[in-house]
């Protein structure tokens, strides 16, 4: 699916929740969709400053956390970055592939590991509320 399609259907599920897709949500969740690889906020914030030139951190963090919050976008807890979904409101767990050499990340979905993970919780008594995998190595492109 294409980019504008992406930001077409996001702002109709943030609206269908009754929440506004302001111009600032989908600056930035446009601007995450364009990349390869995760981003962090003030990598976000300066590419943001070039058409939003009153951007502010704090500007930038309540728009991750409103885009969090929905759906949109997954942050990667191991580099503190963030990456667009798409195909947010379905609230699966979450695989990440993520390339230590350019960067790039696949989000993958696994049910399999997400049921064993689920299973041995289980037997310890642990109840996962939330699942979030990364796995950090080689892509096929840097190793050739």
């Amino acid at each position: 699916m294409n980019h504008q399609k992406l930001v077409d259907k996001a702002r109709k599920y943030c609206e269908d929740q009754g929440a506004r897709f302001t111009h600032l949500r989908e600056k930035v969740y446009g601007l995450l969709l364009q990349k390869q690889g995760a981003t962090g906020a003030y990598e976000l914030l300066d590419e943001l400053k070039e058409t939003e030139n009153s951007a502010k951190p704090a500007t930038i963090y309540r728009t991750l956390d409103f885009l969090l919050e929905f759906g949109l976008i997954h942050r990667l807890e191991s580099n503190n970055s963030f990456i667009a979904c798409h195909h947010f409101g379905c609230h699966h767990p979450v695989q990440f592939l993520i390339c230590d050499r350019c960067g790039e990340v696949k989000e993958i979905q696994s049910e399999g590991l997400k049921e064993t993970l689920d299973k041995q919780a289980r037997s310890f008594g642990f109840k996962v509320a939330k699942q979030t995998i990364e796995a950090h190595g080689i892509c096929a492109s840097c190793q050739n």
